[in-house]
């Protein structure tokens, strides 16, 4: 019916963004707001449709972006990562993008009030209202703290709630939680790329676990209030149930790390609880080409290198593996043609590049250091690093180079096209990739549990072992015990247990770019981590010192990506609140403590 109606439709919330633009809106009669249009089953579906594709947009870019949230300790920008604002913007997308949506939820959450629908369908469709609100608005707090809590559409640009002050951060919480819990009891069943329960419940682990971890670490002086352990216990235990039904709901670890990654067709993997489905030359992405083609990569910082365990389960300060050495080996590198034929090298080992078997290309390789690592980091990182100079192509697609040296290998697939030409078009173009996109998957979940259960304090071996002890077997590592040995190298500042600081680190390499670093810095309070000047590695790369004529800046041997400095400041907890927003108010919302 009618594609236009349902586009005036969408117009119209677009005409709504946010209470910064309520002044200034064009006149509202895009749309008729009719008892027909919300009466009608299949409408009010394809209306939900659009909130689907603006929160789940997997590999493309929304809420967390897979590779491209390179603000962390993890990634170094070839172009440097500096703070999301550096000063208070006019307006922002990060403001208005969420309240849209919210605003999105909240005319289909009035208009079913009157709406002919069947009761059951009616709370299916206000269940993934609320999941999405809820969803928005965890958003918002994040980045801004205190915001607006609006329960309605905004309709009359005289609503008071326009100028109205900041609702409590805490107070929008228990909102958020309210949501998510009306979404988890009637959003009901529903394949892995549709709304169904254990989305809502896998949202709600992340959620719960976000806010009890923030609710401890916070501080009076940087995020305006201290702690808060009754709301901390609250939310991990909250976190604890999610998990524990998702965890107990048939879902499996795959044994291959890399297949939740770079797999066309996610619908059958087992450890998938969501997913965001992508179609061969009707809709694609690029985190593939991106991570395989000639744009330099944001690459993998020794930070993060240095943060994969040795098989013998210890940190680099501890291991007893005696080759540690983080130095590439030089070897031959020949070029596939686009015929697809393999040449072997004198070793016997498939060759991925060839000028001619005269005259093999010479390359680094971390084969050997990563070998003798957990198992994830040959996964993630290429085992050839690509700088300047020394560049390398897998198999027939274009020349990379990363800022690091270090390349991103987790999401390229061979399973892309049948003919190396197809591979050239599939792996490295804009817009063409189609391996399906994770968004909820049982590691998180596992990770989650694992970590809520330890700041609870009330862990026991049998929650590791059914927890992240999973993700520890996959890795090649030995099982986490209750009193893990300490790592000499955390931080003086970091005042966790080693248990806790273990689960950490399991999370980290486990969810290595797929865009979460940056907020769990902001919920263990640790955002200073990402001052370059106080911590020096997380602006180095690979060791280059043994390489030939090597045209990459060094530092103490390292690749050093860029020579630009972020510093740190209490007020990066918060991002500011658009000037446009605090204009339009005329008072009523105050700009965030330090901008």
């Amino acid at each position: 019916m009618k594609k236009t109606y349902l586009l005036g439709l969408a117009g119209l919330a677009l005409l709504f963004v946010s209470c910064n633009d309520m002044l200034d809106v064009n006149p509202r009669d895009k749309f008729t707001n009719d008892p027909e249009f919300w009466n009608d089953q299949n409408r009010v579906l394809n209306y939900t449709n659009t909130m689907y594709s603006y929160n789940f947009s997997g590999y493309g870019t929304g809420i967390e972006d897979p590779y491209f949230s390179s603000l962390t300790d993890d990634q170094a920008n070839p172009e440097f990562d500096n703070w999301t604002f550096t000063s208070v913007p006019g307006s922002t997308g990060y403001w208005s993008d969420p309240y849209t949506e919210i605003r999105r939820c909240n005319y289909l959450l009035d208009n079913m009030e009157t709406s002919t629908i069947a009761d059951a369908t009616k709370n299916r469709f206000r269940a993934i209202a609320r999941l999405m609100r809820a969803r928005n608005y965890f958003q918002l707090v994040k980045r801004y703290g205190d915001v607006q809590w609006q329960d309605h559409a905004i309709t009359d640009v005289n609503d008071e709630i326009i100028k109205g002050p900041r609702d409590d951060r805490d107070f929008v919480m228990d909102k958020v939680l309210e949501d998510l819990d009306y979404a988890i009891a009637n959003i009901g069943s529903g394949d892995k790329a549709s709304w169904n329960k254990d989305l809502a419940l896998a949202m709600k682990s992340d959620i719960c676990l976000y806010e009890g971890t923030y609710c401890k670490y916070r501080t009076q002086a940087d995020n305006g209030k201290g702690p808060d352990n009754a709301r901390t216990q609250k939310y991990l235990n909250e976190c604890v149930n999610a998990s524990q039904q998702l965890m107990e709901g048939g879902y499996e670890l795959t044994k291959n790390y890399g297949e939740i990654y770079n797999s066309i067709d996610l619908s059958k993997n087992k450890e998938i609880i969501f997913y965001r489905n992508y179609q061969k030359d009707m809709l694609g992405h690029s985190t593939v080409d991106y991570t395989s083609g000639s744009t330099a990569q944001r690459g993998i910082t020794k930070d993060a290198i240095d943060a994969f365990l040795f098989l013998d389960g210890r940190p680099l300060a501890t291991t007893t593996i005696e080759d540690k050495s983080d130095k590439p080996e030089k070897v031959p590198y020949y070029m596939i043609g686009l015929d697809g034929k393999i040449v072997k090298t004198e070793d016997g080992r498939d060759s991925i590049r060839v000028d001619s078997e005269e005259n093999p290309l010479w390359v680094y390789s971390m084969e050997q250091p990563f070998s003798v690592r957990d198992k994830r980091l040959s996964v993630i990182v290429d085992k050839f690093l690509a700088f300047k100079g020394y560049g390398h192509a897998r198999t027939w697609l274009a020349e990379m180079t990363s800022s690091t040296g270090y390349t991103i290998g987790k999401y390229y697939t061979t399973a892309m096209g049948a003919s190396p030409q197809e591979q050239l078009t599939y792996c490295n173009e804009i817009g063409k990739g189609y391996t399906d996109a994770p968004i909820y998957y049982l590691s998180r979940v596992l990770l989650n549990y694992a970590e809520a259960k330890a700041e609870l304090g009330n862990a026991t071996q049998a929650d590791l072992d059914k927890s992240v002890n999973l993700l520890q077997v996959r890795a090649g590592l030995p099982g986490m015990t209750l009193n893990p040995e300490a790592d000499p190298d955390q931080p003086d500042d970091v005042n966790v247990s080693p248990l806790i600081w273990e689960i950490r680190r399991a999370r980290r390499c486990e969810l290595m770019t797929d865009g979460f670093r940056y907020w769990d810095l902001v919920r263990w309070h640790m955002l200073d981590k990402l001052d370059t000047s106080k911590n020096p590695n997380i602006r180095l790369g690979a060791n280059l010192s043994d390489v030939e004529g090597c045209e990459v800046a060094l530092d103490g041997g390292y690749a050093v990506p860029y020579t630009a400095t972020r510093t740190f400041d209490k007020k990066y907890y918060f991002y500011p609140i658009p000037s446009s927003q605090i204009n339009a108010s005329q008072g009523g919302t105050t700009q965030n403590p330090g901008w």
